[in-house]
């Protein structure tokens, strides 16, 4: 098992890394739209969604991937009703690859955001 650490996306704000490779798998904690300054960015979903693929950009280049090796995502939305904006955003990040992914409405997520994604990733 290898930690993966990279300053171009926010320090992990718990006892927890940004994400773990095993074997030729990466699997990321959850972005949330937090700058690699740690500042909280404002605003609706669709900006707060481009901010964490940012982050999960980031994290999987320090991988050696690439959201073209991910193969499952897990969606995390505080609204539901929010789901159409996010997946609009979402699909200018994955428009030609597709893969599986799961969406949830959820009580409440760090720092009060409205969007939280982790991903799962084949290692170049």
């Amino acid at each position: 098992m290898k930690s993966v650490h990279t300053n171009k996306a926010p320090e992990a704000i718990g006892p927890y890394s940004q994400g773990i490779i095993v074997n030729n798998m990466f699997y990321s904690s959850g972005q949330i739209p937090l700058t690699a300054e740690g500042e909280l960015v404002e605003g609706d979903i669709k900006k707060q969604t481009h901010q964490v693929f940012q982050n999960l950009q980031a994290v999987l280049a320090e991988a050696n991937a690439s959201l073209d090796t991910v193969v499952k995502t897990t969606v995390f939305l505080k609204n539901m009703e929010d789901f159409p904006a996010m997946n609009d955003v979402y699909g200018q990040y994955f428009h030609e690859h597709q893969p599986a992914r799961s969406c949830v409405e959820v009580a409440r997520l760090p720092k009060d955001v409205l969007v939280e994604i982790e991903v799962i990733a084949l290692v170049k």
